[in-house]
């Protein structure tokens, strides 16, 4: 090996430590109490690592590497005895010391890039233990039940569900494997916006409440602020603009479900969406600038892991499936379209995922699914543009409705030119 790449590997090992060690003694100023190591030992401890795997490759055996390994895990041991002793029992600095043992080792055998993203993580898991100490509270009984039962269900059913349909057409689009793969996903990404508003919080403004819970759910979004908007009307375009976010989310989260499922309608898609979308993120920086607001945005929303609801959208996503296929096959596009419209009053996420498949299959063309789609968006904006003027306050209404218009009027136009 050349000696510029020893110099740069055993540089790695010792740089990545000392970040990780330095971490570790910023903690501990903070928490003002004793840590055993800081940032040269932490150094110190990445350059043994590179050391410790240099010395096995030369000697041609890995019981060297092991032997070094064991001896500071022996030193590790004997400095969590004496903090437990003093009354400290956290094993976190403990098990970092020999995470950086290891990432030194992965230096000398050339996995830089893995060594620093491990480092990286590392140092970032070590930052956030106040943020998780707070998610980890925020988690109540019925989100952990939800989600392991969620788990266990899709572990165990998933797998042995008949990956074919044994029915005649137009029922031969009901595949239950399939079927359940869509709620899977579904629920997945709503998941993670879930976890990311347990994880930030809803104290971090109305605006981000309105983002993280157009993952979730933008029509709980729109009804929960616009009821707001009656009781604090002097919030209402803070609330118009976490409302605007939440649509503009949505989507965003159609075209990461077309683009996983078929990445060939995606190309087709995108463009009217993103349109439509971007009017709308232009109209809620708008709103941005005309009034500020610093109030929090309580916002409930159900664990998307709740069996319940994944078998409710399981079933509404088989019937519009079914209810597609059936209007393809008796009205054509037409029918297509009608489908699509009355679909997206009730979701956006069923007849977008049914488009998906039934285009991917060949049974449908990629102009008319693309169509589906943008139509049904736009039907379930206008719904829930309905929702925020029927049930929001007279300010609310004049704060949403030139941004209800500009969005449908952009989507549709578009929509002629796919």
């Amino acid at each position: 090996m050349e000696q510029s790449q020893l110099f740069l590997r055993f540089g790695t090992a010792i740089a990545i430590g000392f970040m990780i060690g330095l971490q570790r003694e910023f903690a501990k100023q903070k928490k003002k109490k004793e840590i055993v190591a800081g940032e040269r030992t932490f150094a110190l401890l990445g350059l043994a690592g590179a050391l410790a795997a240099m010395a096995a490759d030369h000697l041609g055996s890995a019981l060297a590497f092991f032997g070094v390994v064991l001896m500071l895990g022996l030193f590790t041991t004997v400095a969590y005895a004496i903090g437990a002793w003093r009354g400290h029992t956290g094993l976190t600095t403990e098990v970092a010391m020999l995470v950086a043992v290891l990432i030194g080792a992965l230096c000398y055998w050339g996995y830089l890039t893995l060594a620093v993203a491990l480092g990286i993580a590392t140092t970032a898991l070590l930052s956030l233990k106040f943020e998780t100490d707070r998610f980890v509270r925020a988690l109540t009984r019925d989100d952990i039940f939800a989600a392991l039962q969620f788990a266990v269900i899709t572990a165990i059913v998933l797998p042995v569900l008949p990956n074919e349909s044994f029915l005649p057409p137009p029922f031969d689009v009901l595949n239950p494997f399939k079927i359940w793969l869509m709620v899977v996903f579904i629920s997945g990404i709503s998941f993670v916006g879930y976890l990311a508003i347990k994880f930030v919080g809803t104290e971090q403004g109305i605006g981000l409440t309105g983002f993280l819970g157009g993952m979730v759910s933008s029509t709980a979004v729109t009804l929960s602020f616009s009821e707001r908007s009656n009781k604090q009307p002097e919030l209402a375009k803070p609330f118009a603009l976490a409302i605007m976010i939440a649509w503009t989310v949505m989507f965003s989260r159609v075209l990461i479900e077309v683009g996983v499922l078929n990445k060939t309608l995606l190309g087709v898609v995108w463009i009217p969406l993103v349109a439509a979308g971007g009017v709308g993120l232009l109209y809620g920086v708008y709103l941005f600038f005309s009034q500020r607001s610093a109030e929090k945005g309580d916002v409930e929303f159900s664990n998307p892991f709740d069996l319940g609801s994944a078998i409710k959208f399981g079933l509404l996503y088989g019937v519009v499936l079914l209810i597609s296929r059936i209007a393809q096959m008796y009205f054509g596009d037409t029918g297509i379209i009608i489908s699509s419209i009355l679909s997206g009053i009730a979701d956006v996420d069923a007849i977008t995922l049914s488009m998906a498949e039934l285009s991917n299959s060949g049974g449908l063309d990629l102009s008319t699914a693309a169509r589906a789609i943008v139509v049904a968006t736009m039907s379930n904006t206008l719904v829930k543009g309905g929702i925020a003027i029927m049930g929001g306050s007279k300010i609310l209404r004049k704060a949403l409705l030139p941004g209800i218009i500009l969005i449908v009027i952009v989507g549709i136009g578009l929509t002629f030119l796919i």
